[in-house]
Formats: C-alpha cells, sequence, structure tokens
C-alpha cells in the first residue's frame, strides 16, 4: 500500500470568489494543521498556494493574517522556485532541490544576521515566549542556520530550565533544531511527568527515523481502516505523529518499543477508536477490540493507551 507522505493535495485554485469565505474555527484549525504538516514535509510551494488562500478569507483575527503575511513573505524569498506565482523559475528535483533549498534557507539567515546583529535573539525570544504555532516553528527552522554556540546553549538551558511548561510538540521541535544544527550530548527534560534523557544527535529528523514499531503501529490501523472506514487512516496517521512527537523519550515512549505484536495492537486499536469517535461522535469500543483482537485481559491497557491520546489532544493544537 503506497499513500502520499503528509497527506492530501488540497486545491484552492479554482475555488470561487475566496474573498466572501469566512471560516468555521474546526475549520480553520484544520487548515492550521494542513500548513504545519507542509512545512514539515517541505512542500513548500503548496505552503505558498494555501497561505495566499487564507490571506483572502474573512473574519479572523488579524494576529492571523499577520502571521500568515510574515510566513508567506519568507516562504517567497526563501524557495522563489517553488512559487506557483513565479515566473520562468525551473523547479529543480532530487538532491538538487534539496540542496538549494538549504543554501537558499542558509543564505537568508545570514543575511537577517548581517542586517540586524540581535536576529538571533529576537527568535530565541519567539520560541521561548510564545505558544506553538507556524511563527515559532519557522523561527526554529531560522535558527537551524544561524552559526554559534551560544544559539546551542540557550535552547538547552530553556529546555531544562522551564520543563513541563513548555508543550511538549514545541520541546521535540526544539531537540529537532538542535540536531540539525549540530549539537552533541544528552539532554534531560519534562516528558509525561518525569525526566526524560534524550540523545540529542539521535532525534528523529523525520517520520521514517522513528523506531519501526511506531510505524508498525499505524500499518495495523491503515489494514482495518481500508475495510471499515477508509477516510479514518489520514487523520490517524496526523494524530500519530504528533502524539509520538509529545512522547519522544518518556516512559510511554519506550514502553511502546519495548512491547511485542500485542502493545503495538493496543496502541493501534486505541488510535483507531480516537479518531474514529472524533469523527463520528459515537463510541463503538467493543467493535473496534474485536478488530484489533484486544481480549478482555489486554482492556485496561487499552483504556490506559486511550486516555493518553484523548489527553494529548485535549492539550494540544488538534483541539483548540
Amino acid at each position: 500500500m503506497v499513500r502520499r507522505k503528509g497527506g492530501a493535495l488540497i486545491n484552492h485554485s479554482n475555488s470561487p470568489a475566496k474573498e466572501n469565505i469566512v471560516l468555521f474555527p474546526k475549520t480553520l484549525d484544520y487548515y492550521q494543521i494542513q500548513l504545519t504538516v507542509m512545512l514539515e514535509s517541505e512542500r513548500y510551494g503548496e505552503a505558498m498556494e494555501l497561505l495566499r488562500f487564507l490571506l483572502q478569507c474573512q473574519g479572523q483575527d488579524e494576529r492571523h493574517y499577520q502571521e500568515w503575511q510574515s510566513l508567506l513573505d519568507w516562504l517567497e524569498a526563501a524557495f522563489p522556485y517553488a512559487s506557483r506565482d513565479g515566473e520562468g523559475d525551473r523547479e529543480p528535483s532530487g538532491s538538487e532541490q534539496d540542496l538549494k533549498e538549504e543554501d537558499m534557507a542558509r543564505i537568508l539567515a545570514k543575511s537577517k544576521l548581517e542586517e540586524d546583529a540581535d536576529y538571533p535573539d529576537k527568535l530565541l525570544k519567539k520560541v521561548m515566549n510564545e505558544p506553538l504555532s507556524e511563527a515559532t516553528i519557522l523561527a526554529l527552522e531560522q535558527l537551524s542556520y544561524l552559526e554559534g554556540a551560544q544559539v546551542d546553549e540557550a535552547l538547552v538551558g530553556w529546555l531544562e530550565r522551564t520543563g513541563a511548561a513548555v508543550h511538549p510538540l514545541l520541546q521535540f521541535r526544539t531537540l529537532q533544531t538542535l540536531r540539525r544544527r549540530g549539537a552533541q550530548g544528552t539532554i534531560g527534560l519534562m516528558r509525561g511527568g518525569e525526566v526524560a534523557y534524550v540523545d540529542i544527535e539521535t532525534v528523529p529528523l523525520t517520520n521514517e527515523e522513528f523506531p519501526p514499531q511506531v510505524g508498525q503501529v499505524l500499518e495495523r490501523v491503515a489494514e482495518q481502516a481500508e475495510v471499515h472506514e477508509p477516510t479514518l487512516y489520514y487523520f490517524a496517521q496526523e494524530l500519530w505523529g504528533q502524539f509520538m512527537m509529545s512522547v519522544y523519550g518518556s516512559a510511554e515512549y519506550r514502553k511502546l518499543l519495548e512491547g511485542e505484536d500485542a502493545q503495538l495492537d493496543i496502541w493501534a486499536g486505541a488510535l483507531h477508536q480516537m479518531v474514529s469517535e472524533s469523527l463520528s461522535g459515537t463510541r463503538q469500543e467493543e467493535e473496534t477490540r474485536a478488530m484489533y483482537g484486544i481480549t478482555g485481559s489486554m482492556r485496561f491497557q487499552f483504556e490506559g493507551a486511550y486516555r493518553s491520546l484523548k489527553g494529548f489532544v485535549k492539550s494540544s493544537l488538534l483541539d483548540k
């Protein structure tokens, strides 16, 4: 089974009278998540198209428009060939594209630094003082290309000092930034009510870099979703990816990796149940447990996994 990385492509180019569209809160949440996924998977052309669409919609807080415009301006400057409004720009492919994207981002960061010596401090303040958003993700991306051990020290000190006060997804994004910057060593941070020790050089930068057990849970959900709820897999994929980032390094994460097939079935069933319930509004726990072969003796663990997923959704950007 082959699926497109990052989910389905959204095509807004043929949407009539976009300036008359008013987004409902949950619709806005969905687009914000899509935007984050596009940036994460380096689909910059699609991200620019979505940002232009959002900027033409009405009825949002002014801060949203400012963030979207700022992000769009940066993307157009950093990746002009990815812009669908570009004229005559050839889009490179493969390793050439990867190299050009990294080089362009590095050049832009250096240019910003030359214009403003306080640029790294401004980015650090944004990351450390603002909630997780597209703006903080972008600030971390830019910090990846700025040299200087003081940035590493500031980020490590902030993570260790603030503990559980930092959203777990922002913690993980910061760990990724430290790895991209070439930082090394072990860092202790609060995860799941305990201090988790993480080796910076082993932090996954892509979904494929997570241990195989993480993907095996999704494979189980994909098999059942194809038969019972074909639309469920996309949402399960997004939720599971975010959840894995939020628990990375914790006792719960380690337990998943140490578990045998039964443990993977439990997590797959809980994930299926969580997403199915969110989409349909009904709880059919017995049917879900039957799909994944979760017996009565496994029910307590199943309910624990379900509560962990539900707790994450309630505290995350996925359920504003």
